[in-house]
């Protein structure tokens, strides 16, 4: 992490600057191909980032998925 990005995080965070997640639970019939495309449509036009992934005993997948809430400030003032 470079300085000028520490900046930009810290004034995001000191901003408000938080995250909104969604987590999907993907069956044991799902393959990797279809959780790689469905994850792939998920950041390409949902703009989600992958936070977390977690395999259980029986092949059950849980994906934690995140993205910025981004607060629009009005201009009107």
């Amino acid at each position: 992490m470079t300085v000028g990005t520490r900046a930009r995080r810290r004034d995001w965070v000191a901003q408000g600057g938080q995250y909104e997640y969604r987590v999907i639970t993907l069956p044991r019939s799902t393959s990797r191909n279809e959780a790689r495309q469905l994850l792939t449509e998920q950041a390409e036009y949902g703009r989600w980032e992958l936070a977390r992934t977690v395999l259980y005993e029986g092949g059950e997948r849980r994906v934690w998925l995140r993205r910025k809430i981004l607060r629009v400030r009005s201009t009107l003032d």
